[in-house]
């Protein structure tokens, strides 16, 4: 898949900048283009807070701008809360996970009143699927979570030297065309040993922002 111009993904960042408002609380992912809208936020003009932070990657970033970093548990809900996709379509469905932050994007995302996705025009597809699906897994079960995702017709592939910040392990799940993301999510999910899958379906984004070359489009 392509990754994208770097002019759609700065746009796309900035564009974010609009649903966050001074003084909240916001929920930040992980990725290039959120990296972005940190660095836009920690130059602009409206303060917040602080941030619940999906990965520990983010922490550090969102910490050298100065921008204090906060546990979940001390603040409940959030107003806001950023991310990227490796995937998403118009009905703002997305696969996520490629940096193998998913089990905490889901968990930031589920406990935000809004959910703003922010990506270049490379990841708006059709139906999911073109991006392998990440699933994180228990170590010890990743042998046999396998072998039920290649029974709903995947081929899941070991990201071998991929650790996750929980200490998990990630499979990627490829050669599917997603068409119920919802009723896939659910299914995945259901089987024992996984942690969590990369469908956002069930909570999709509430806005999906597109940055590309010519502009902004945001549905």
């Amino acid at each position: 898949m392509a990754t994208g111009s770097n002019t759609g993904k700065q746009r796309a960042a900035e564009a974010a900048l609009r649903y966050v408002r001074a003084g909240t609380v916001i929920g930040i992912g992980t990725g290039s283009t959120v990296n972005l809208f940190i660095d836009a936020l920690a130059a602009g003009t409206v303060r917040v807070s602080g941030a619940v932070s999906s990965s520990n990657a983010s922490t550090a970033r969102l910490r050298a701008a100065g921008i204090e970093v906060l546990d979940l548990n001390e603040v409940g809900s959030l107003a806001v809360y950023v991310d990227g996709a490796d995937e998403a379509t118009r009905t703002r469905h997305l696969i996520k996970g490629g940096g193998a932050a998913l089990t905490r994007e889901k968990i930031v995302a589920a406990a935000s009143k809004q959910f703003v996705c922010v990506v270049d025009g490379t990841k708006i597809v059709d139906v999911l699927g073109r991006f392998p699906l990440p699933v994180e897994v228990i170590p010890m079960a990743r042998r046999y979570v396998a072998s039920r995702l290649t029974a709903l017709g995947g081929r899941p592939v070991w990201r071998e030297g991929t650790i996750t910040d929980n200490g998990n392990h990630i499979l990627d799940v490829h050669d599917l065309r997603i068409t119920n993301p919802v009723s896939l999510e659910a299914e995945i999910n259901q089987i024992v040993g996984v942690v969590t899958v990369g469908l956002f379906a069930a909570r999709g984004a509430d806005i999906v922002i597109v940055g590309t070359d010519q502009g902004v489009e945001t549905f």
